[in-house]
């Protein structure tokens, strides 16, 4: 009896040692924000108290890296596909925005890897010295977040007028919004805006008067270098032929004049409004 006791004390301490590493699955969980799924099965004699502390710290410190630098993403839509109809049509909206919108956010996600987070408004600036990774893809990206978010749905969108402000500088600058738009349909067709680009709106450097100005590829005049001077768009039409292809075929100039159904004023003006305080860009979503 005397022995039996004497046996029991020395493993008791054993037992409860390795009681924890004795039970398989303890162990079943998703690592955040890496979402690593681990799945540790520890079998008796296995593992030492050690290598499981090791373990575990190996685990807090993949837990703990912090999100990639730049990680730039697609905006949602704040409107359905096929809301835009029938001035652009849904597969247009879906193939443009889930395709060439997310290929560019790729792209300049995988070009600014590893360098420091830089907001995708203030790469515009020097997207020309950054090489033609930053220009076409950061430019392609800014270009298309800008663009979602100045469309509205056509009930809607009709409801919208240019602020008083607003009206009063395309007046001054352009006569009137009839003979801005006169002006801005010209520069868009294929012989004054050749191949794949953008036209915009913009306000000049002093914030006083607005200008017109048509940009290659995914340039904006925001890009230094570009225009003349570093301007500010307020109202954007992206004219590549991905835009307007599947329903306009080679019938650019009809796209660019429906297009006046869906532009909503109000973000216009809010635009507007913003860069004449603030002397510099709109800032995206994504």
């Amino acid at each position: 009896f005397v022995a039996f006791w004497i046996v029991a004390i020395i493993h008791f301490p054993l037992l409860k040692l390795f009681r924890p590493i004795c039970r398989p699955n303890i162990v079943n969980t998703i690592i955040s924000p890496t979402t690593i799924k681990i799945d540790t099965k520890l079998e008796t004699g296995s593992n030492t108290r050690r290598e499981i502390l090791q373990k575990g710290a190996a685990l807090a410190t993949v837990a703990s890296v912090p999100a990639a630098a730049n990680a730039y993403a697609v905006p949602d839509l704040k409107y359905p596909f096929e809301a835009l109809e029938p001035y652009i049509d849904a597969p247009t909206m879906k193939i443009h925005h889930d395709k060439h919108h997310a290929t560019y956010v790729a792209n300049i996600n995988k070009a600014t890897e590893g360098k420091p987070d830089v907001d995708i408004l203030e790469l515009q600036l020097n997207a020309l010295e950054a090489g033609p990774a930053v220009r076409n893809n950061g430019g392609g990206h800014y270009n298309h977040a800008f663009f979602w978010d100045e469309m509205a749905p056509p009930e809607e969108a009709k409801k919208t007028k240019p602020s008083a402000e607003l009206e009063a500088m395309i007046n001054k600058s352009f006569g009137s919004i009839d003979e801005m738009k006169s002006a801005f349909e010209a520069r868009a067709a294929p012989g004054a805006l050749f191949g794949s680009g953008w036209v915009w709106i913009c306000v000049n450097a002093a914030g006083n008067e607005l200008k017109l100005v048509g940009t290659p590829n995914q340039d904006n005049p925001l890009m230094k270098g570009v225009a003349d001077e570093v301007m500010f768009p307020i109202l954007g039409l992206d004219v590549w032929e991905h835009a307007y292809y599947l329903k306009y075929q080679n019938r650019r100039p009809e796209y660019v004049s429906n297009w006046w159904n869906v532009v909503n004023w109000d973000k216009v003006s809010e635009n507007f409004a913003y860069v004449v305080e603030k002397k510099s860009g709109v800032p995206v979503r994504g």
